[in-house]
């Protein structure tokens, strides 16, 4: 039993790392309180995870007995959530220090939350999913509290926990019934146990209630209720954190259970359509009350609801161009959202974590700080999808794949979503370049957090979303190439 222990160990190594560098944080702030050695120590592990990834990602292969897959989409995947995670980790440090909190034990639970993550994209089992998910949610209820005495936060820390444990009861029922159905937990096995016993009712409602948790987790529609209150009362950078690299995970490991767990025909027929009218109403729904958004923060929580939409469209294709179109718009959306979080919490000013900050807060704010508003820009018009940015490309694959699959209602109403979304993503900007900076609050004129590290982060983002717009080939073909012969395969069961 224990003769591949060593080998498999290795597979899961970055997982390990993080997990381990964020026990040695927990000490370190132990006998060193908030010493700044933490941030560095993060990121190391960070980096090292990120590297041991990319070695293996051409090496596809599993662990501990199916429990944990390895390499391939797995650590695709790892990558994008590493990704997210090394940037919020650069963005949290002077956020955290101009809003006094700098705590140690916040970079521990992103620490933790990661890896958490990292567990839920490479599960290959039920059980392994669970564990993952439950490991990344704890962590981020507690960072969603982190200003104790603020009631905002901790409002939107009691929120996210309580909608958090009522998904987590369907999201464990329907585990239950899955086992019930096929007798396994390891997803490869599945087929054969479904194929032993016939697809019951037990294990259609135990598809139906794991979707329902993955839908809670994604903030697809009607279970994104939590959102922007969450993300409205969370750390500006924590926030960040959250809407792209948990969002990655989550998605990242419904498309290992639609492609490796379900039948095929299952996945085409009853969950194709469902997974469509739910992508046709979360981007629709998202966009147009993002409309009325005042709030920066709450504008964004709604513009990453809608941008759950566009990633479900791919998802309802069922086919390699709409799971690598997912991951590749995956890859897109975290740099577009870091870097949008990212200039939000450099103008951040109210005292109150974003809270109480409206647009009108930005009024001149690109002239004032350059690089935020060029970079602002630039995330703005790859959230709408412009031509010859990664945004563009991420929804020209997704909808693509919802095309081919004969779905082309569900392609246009992506494209009149991305319409409707382009006036409060300009408003943003036309604010930014197109008003006075008499007409922002006074108290919003000096206290702009912008460090080294933020302005790094900002164009590195900037950058990387022009790059992947201009030549996203390799990173597309990489990504469907992941579910090629997987499809192929699922297609026979």
């Amino acid at each position: 039993m224990y003769d591949s222990l060593f080998l498999d160990t290795g597979r899961v190594l970055p997982i390990f790392i993080v997990a381990a560098m964020g026990i040695a944080v927990v000490l370190v702030d132990a006998f060193r309180n908030d010493s700044p050695s933490i941030p560095i120590l993060s990121a190391i592990g960070i980096v090292a995870a990120f590297a041991l990834e990319g070695m293996r990602l051409f090496d596809p292969t599993t662990a501990f007995y199916g429990q944990v897959y390895s390499g391939g989409a797995a650590s695709f995947a790892n990558m994008v959530i590493l990704l997210g995670a090394l940037g919020s980790v650069a963005l949290s440090v002077p956020y955290l220090k101009s809003v006094g909190r700098n705590y140690g034990e916040v970079h521990a639970l992103m620490l933790f939350a990661t890896a958490g993550m990292m567990t839920l994209a490479s599960a290959g089992s039920l059980v392994t999913l669970f564990v993952g998910l439950e490991t990344m949610s704890v962590c981020l209820y507690v960072i969603t509290g982190l200003a104790r005495e603020e009631k905002t936060a901790n409002e939107s820390a009691l929120k996210y926990f309580l909608l958090g444990a009522f998904s987590t009861g369907f999201f464990l029922y329907g585990i239950a019934l899955l086992y019930g159905a096929t007798g396994t937990m390891i997803f490869s096995e599945m087929g054969v146990g479904l194929a032993a016993t016939g697809r019951t009712g037990i294990f259609v409602v135990g598809v139906g209630l794991l979707l329902i948790g993955f839908l809670f987790k994604v903030s697809a529609v009607p279970f994104h209720m939590w959102t922007p209150d969450v993300y409205q009362g969370s750390p500006t950078t924590l926030t960040g954190f959250m809407s792209t690299a948990s969002k990655a995970a989550a998605f990242a490991a419904l498309i290992v259970v639609l492609a490796r767990a379900l039948p095929f025909d299952m996945v085409v027929g009853e969950i194709q359509f469902a997974l469509a009218a739910v992508a046709a109403v979360t981007m629709i729904v998202g966009n147009v009350i993002a409309l009325v958004q005042t709030n920066v923060k709450r504008m964004l929580a709604y513009s990453s609801i809608a941008h759950a939409g566009y990633i479900i469209a791919g998802l309802a294709a069922g086919s390699p161009e709409g799971y690598g179109g997912a991951m590749f718009y995956l890859l897109a959306y975290t740099l577009m959202n870091l870097g949008a979080f990212g200039v939000i919490a450099a103008l951040e000013w109210d005292g109150e974590q974003g809270a109480e900050q409206t647009l009108d807060s930005l009024s001149g704010s690109g002239y004032r700080y350059p690089i935020l508003g060029v970079t602002m820009g630039v995330f703005m018009f790859a959230l709408i999808g412009f031509p010859t940015l990664a945004g563009f490309m991420g929804k020209w694959f997704v909808l693509g794949a919802a095309v081919d699959a004969g779905m082309t209602w569900l392609a246009i109403v992506g494209v009149i979503a991305s319409m409707i979304s382009a006036f409060y993503y300009l408003r943003v900007l036309v604010v930014m370049w197109m008003r006075s900076s008499d007409e922002a609050p006074e108290a919003s004129h000096n206290n702009a957090a912008l460090t080294t590290s933020t302005s790094a982060v900002l164009v590195a983002c900037a950058v990387l979303l022009i790059v992947l717009g201009v030549v996203p080939g390799a990173v597309i073909g990489t990504a469907e190439g992941f579910f090629d012969g997987l499809i192929q395969f699922a297609s026979l069961r």
